[in-house]
């Protein structure tokens, strides 16, 4: 059952409506809070067919003001001078053999994991513990690399990683209800051009057919998706 907090914040929203991105943000910052700092949202609706191979929407996108979490990074790395690299950028958690052990053993306590193409051999392995999380470090997401020390930088700056799900959708966060408006309205702006971007070419018709911004514990707004991508 809605709570009190939730109803009175749907009284400030008409549900029937495409807001503009700005509009639709401002409205956000007059529902009551929640008594912790909220993360805010873009849940996109797509036309796509994720069966298809040629129809994932997958990437990373880099937040303009960072998404307002402490990111934990795990780095596998099999040579003493990525590891090295790894600790000097940031890295929580940084090893190779005794990592993939904590992880085969049920530990996924880290946020993103990054490893080096040397080490993904056996980084393979651990596919049915962090695949399913959304874990597993991949090449098209910038977590597969000798550097590692940038993609640390990177993913701790506020990089953050974009999926379509098995329905089509996709959830991205882009930032904290504690941001201040331009803030959220220029993250949002980098994801919206990002998933916009990522559009497979086998697609036919309306790509993008909904995309709502809502924090936490509020109620959706709807976004004029055409005004927001012009």
């Amino acid at each position: 059952m809605p709570s009190k907090r939730f109803k009175n914040a749907l009284k400030q929203v008409d549900s029937r409506k495409l807001y503009p991105l700005e509009a639709a943000v401002e409205v956000l910052s007059k529902f009551p809070r929640a008594k912790f700092n909220e993360t805010v949202d873009l849940a996109f609706r797509l036309g796509v067919d994720p069966r298809q191979s040629d129809q994932m929407v997958r990437g990373t996108v880099p937040l303009p003001h960072g998404s307002g979490k402490n990111i934990r990074v795990l780095v596998f790395a099999a040579s003493g001078a990525s590891a090295d690299a790894a600790r000097a950028a940031g890295a929580e958690f940084v090893g190779f053999e005794d990592m993939i052990k904590k992880c085969q053993e049920g530990w996924t306590d880290f946020d993103v994991a990054v490893a080096t193409p040397e080490a993904m051999s056996e980084v393979r392995k651990l596919g049915k513990v962090l695949g399913p999380r959304g874990l597993m470090p991949n090449p098209k997401t910038g977590t597969v690399t000798d550097d590692t020390a940038k993609a640390v930088r990177e993913v701790k700056a506020g990089r953050v990683e974009f999926k379509v799900d098995k329905a089509g959708n996709i959830h991205v966060p882009v930032g904290k209800v504690s941001f201040a408006a331009n803030q959220i309205v220029e993250n949002a702006h980098a994801v919206i051009d990002a998933v916009a971007k990522a559009r497979p070419n086998s697609v036919k018709g309306v790509y993008i057919r909904s995309c709502t911004i809502s924090a936490t514990m509020s109620p959706a707004v709807h976004l004029d998706v055409k005004q927001v991508a012009a």
